[in-house]
């Protein structure tokens, strides 16, 4: 593209700056702001256009810090910091233990324990026999001076370049300032960068064939109707277009693959007369195992393979009467027919909060209050600590679900995992393996193959033991499977990864959508 063709598709803000500063004149995005008005996005526009032109050019580039507040700094600077209040409260009321100091202020352990340590050591407070905390130095109001200018001074200015402070106050700042992985701090480090920029000989020569051709930048670039009605473009003139210049490029709106395939999915079952389940994410060992007869001393609940909650640790009871009628059939097999597994069911563990390992914790709670017949589904998310790849994730979606009825057997189920093998996951090649779950006999894996990862387990089924479903109050055969959706959409989807259903790659989106 020739320079004539270049100016006359200028933007009014690239016009703007040629025709306002000089060939051998730097200009700064200050001086943008300045002369011409325009915001800090518009200075950033205008200078990456011109550059990209060759109409402007970098002529240096200077980094500078400056310091602002926090929110948490904004609050200190309003309502005095930790330190100031704690010396206030005990210059007015004497020693203090530090319970009594954080009661009294309304303040976190962590923030009295932390001021407590900084004021001691600069031999401000000091601890008595008793643990009251009292003060131990005549002039503590001015050691404190520093922080309280800097406060006053970052909250009156907003923000302040480094070189206009001290040496001491930048040390101070330096020691308060947030870290990048910490969310507290009192200040706030920032680095931005000086650019100057001037105007290039093809600049200059654009700018004559500007004033040449009596373009000013003014120019109407829209017809609006206020300026048709009050016949403001009879006196201005309309800026030129290159017709020729490709269209830009249109991105409609459309679902991400992935979660149109789950709506997909839960439509079909819908349209098949089974309701949906849900629940929480957290649960407890009961629901997630016990009431599945899973035994407390089971290889697949350790700690390597479940994910833990620290805190609350365990849930305050569980509801009765399962939970007597589940720890019966672990321990005797209650009235189910079964021995039992012969422990001692342990009912504090029973108890611990855990990330759902599998969605069948939710058919378990489903059974409480099921119909007879019944069909119910659930599209679950779930976590199991598992190494990442092709075909595994930390993290992934189950499809669950359960039929009750008093005729169901296992052809019913095989012809289930059919439909969800052929029609849902689009497999060409599908086989049944038996397998074994504490929780249903007999047991199903169904597999199917992979284009290029060959074959893999698509996920569990079975029959529900009677130890699950009569403690839980259902006398009629269940089926029950729980499989791998995120594997039937790597199939469907025709991809190659389980990470590329949860990609933050925009393009290749697009392109998965567009197959």
């Amino acid at each position: 593209m020739n320079l004539e063709s270049t100016v006359r598709g200028l933007h009014p803000l690239e016009i703007k700056v040629l025709l306002n500063f000089k060939g051998s004149e730097e200009i700064t995005k200050n001086d943008l702001m300045e002369r011409l008005s325009y915001n800090e996005g518009q200075c950033n526009q205008a200078f990456s256009w011109l550059t990209s032109k060759n109409l402007l050019k970098e002529k240096s580039r200077t980094g500078r810090i400056f310091y602002e507040l926090t929110e948490l700094g904004i609050k200190y600077q309003k309502e005095g910091t930790p330190e100031e209040n704690i010396l206030k409260l005990l210059s007015q009321e004497g020693p203090l233990t530090i319970s009594e100091i954080t009661k009294r202020l309304n303040l976190e352990n962590r923030d009295v324990g932390s001021a407590y340590g900084k004021l001691s050591k600069e031999g401000l407070l000091s601890m008595s026999e008793k643990k009251e905390v009292f003060i131990s130095c005549d002039n503590f109001e001015e050691k404190l001076k520093d922080l309280r200018n800097l406060l006053n001074k970052l909250f009156k200015s907003g923000r302040v370049p480094e070189e206009s402070l001290r040496e001491e106050e930048t040390e101070i700042l330096k020691s308060l300032s947030r870290k990048r992985s910490s969310s507290r701090g009192v200040f706030k480090i920032l680095e931005r960068e000086d650019i100057i920029y001037t105007i290039t000989e093809a600049g200059i020569k654009a700018k004559e064939l500007l004033k040449a051709g009596g373009i000013t930048g003014e120019e109407i670039g829209a017809v609006t109707p206020e300026i048709l009605k009050n016949g403001e473009w009879k006196n201005k003139r309309f800026r030129s277009y290159n017709i020729n210049i490709p269209p830009v490029r249109v991105l409609l709106g459309r679902k991400n693959p992935y979660g149109e395939f789950l709506e997909k999915l839960k439509d079909k079952l819908s349209s098949l007369g089974f309701e949906e389940f849900d629940g929480p994410l957290v649960e407890t060992e009961f629901w997630n195992s016990d009431a599945l007869y899973m035994p407390q001393f089971h290889s697949a609940r350790d700690i390597h393979d479940v994910y833990y909650v620290n805190n609350p640790s365990h849930a305050k009871e569980i509801e009765q009467p399962y939970l007597d009628q589940v720890a019966a059939s672990h321990e005797n097999g209650w009235k189910t027919g079964s021995r039992g597994w012969e422990y001692k069911f342990d009912r504090d563990f029973t108890r611990k909060l855990i990330l759902r390992s599998h969605g069948t914790v939710l058919s378990a709670k489903t059974l409480t209050h099921a119909k007879v017949p019944g069909k119910y589904f659930g599209v679950v998310r779930c976590f199991r600590y598992d190494k990442v790849d092709a075909t595994h994730l930390a993290d992934f979606y189950q499809t669950e679900g359960i039929v009750l009825g008093e005729n169901v057997n296992l052809k019913t189920l095989l012809g289930l995992l059919k439909m969800f093998a052929e029609e849902v996951a689009g497999a060409k090649e599908v086989r049944y393996v038996p397998g074994y779950f504490p929780f249903t006999e007999p047991s199903v894996e169904v597999h199917i193959k992979h284009p290029v990862l060959g074959w893999f387990e698509l996920g569990g089924s079975g029959i529900f033991r009677p130890e699950v479903t009569e403690p839980l109050g259902i006398k009629v055969p269940v089926l029950a499977w729980g499989l791998g959706i995120d594997r039937m959409a790597l199939m469907s989807l025709g991809l190659e990864d389980l990470r590329e259903l949860f990609s933050n790659d925009i393009e290749q989106v697009r392109l998965r959508r567009r197959k």
